[in-house]
């Protein structure tokens, strides 16, 4: 005769069994690329250096753009990382670099970083620096995020077919582009990859004659004027760029030009 345990005790008995096994844990998938990036890269986040996706390497980068309001609760962390690579950097320089230019791709490094709007929102952006510079300035970048300064577009010059005009009529933030110093013969500190332009209408450059450049930054050739994204003496942006070692053209004496930085202060 078999004997039946009580319906209590087997209750209990695989009560205790289930527990034993634990929850499922569910799969972790990592983001896909986001749109336009280029490559296949692999996620990362903070400040990470890392080979290209097609020089051998996996690019680290952070999933895409993350739309955070300014006074959010969440306090959204900083990613960035810096992809290298003849190969890939040509790729994105089409119209910025050529044949003759001081450096060549292989010197360059692209930056991918996540960087506040002038809408309060985090956007994703992209600077092409040297690679001597680029840990540096993507230190840099993290600090103005922390600060929540204000980027409204950072974007390669390449997207403006390396115009320099339209890019500061966007009020676009660029670096490296293979250009002159304007009216001469020598070659700007950009065609270096070792300056950048920040924010160009709302820190235009201006001749000790009043020449403002771009001519829609005028209303922000006074300096007294207090508004989002603009830079002066002292503040957090030039804090943080002093301490990579770069000065500020807004210190120049004459003409100044205020959303100029650049490793050699000139």
């Amino acid at each position: 005769m078999k004997r039946r345990l009580p319906l209590l005790l087997l209750t209990t008995a695989l009560a205790t069994a289930l527990a034993a096994c634990g929850p499922a844990i569910p799969e972790q998938r990592g983001p896909t690329t986001p749109p336009g990036a280029g490559g296949s890269p692999a996620q990362a986040s903070g400040v990470t250096e890392t080979t290209s996706p097609g020089s051998g390497g996996t690019a680290a980068v952070g999933p895409g753009p993350t739309a955070v309001k300014a006074g959010s609760t969440t306090a959204p962390k900083f990613r960035g990382s810096v992809v290298g690579g003849r190969a890939y950097v040509r790729s994105r320089v089409r119209y910025s670099w050529r044949a003759g230019c001081p450096v060549g791709p292989v010197e360059l490094r692209l930056l991918r970083v996540d960087h506040w709007g002038l809408d309060g929102k985090v956007h994703r952006g992209e600077l092409m620096v040297h690679r001597d510079q680029a840990r540096r300035i993507l230190v840099v970048l993290k600090k103005l995020f922390q600060a929540r300064y204000p980027i409204q577009r950072l974007r390669l010059v390449d997207a403006y077919r390396a115009s320099d005009d339209r890019s500061m009529a966007a009020n676009n933030t660029s670096g490296f582009n293979c250009r002159r110093v304007s009216g001469t013969s020598r070659w700007s500190e950009h065609a270096f990859g070792r300056a950048i332009d920040l924010n160009p209408l709302r820190n235009p450059y201006v001749t000790g004659g009043g020449r403002v450049s771009p001519p829609a930054g005028r209303p922000y050739a006074n300096r007294a004027r207090r508004a989002a994204g603009m830079i002066h003496g002292g503040d957090a942006v030039v804090r943080a760029f002093a301490a990579a070692g770069w000065r500020w053209g807004g210190y120049w004496s004459g003409s100044r030009d205020y959303q100029h930085f650049s490793a050699t202060g000139r």
